[in-house]
């Protein structure tokens, strides 16, 4: 659904097994799943949280995108 909802937005989508790379969920303090991380231009922005429907994923990933980015988590 993520590809579909955010194609005006987002030019590539990593998906990252945390089974298998273990230190990615711990750098990142991943404690559930699934988790979304927002980054532009190599820069975070915030973790995706909202309902999973197309529009409320939109409206919430054009909201944290306009804002400054953020330290990484």
């Amino acid at each position: 659904m993520l590809p579909q909802a955010l194609a005006d937005l987002a030019t590539a989508f990593y998906e990252v097994d945390v089974s298998e790379a273990t230190g990615v969920a711990r750098y990142f303090g991943i404690f559930h799943l699934p988790t979304v991380y927002l980054y532009r231009d190599g820069r975070f922005h915030a973790e995706l949280q909202c309902e999973a429907r197309p529009e409320a994923i939109r409206q919430a990933a054009g909201q944290l995108l306009a804002a400054p980015a953020q330290d990484e988590p």
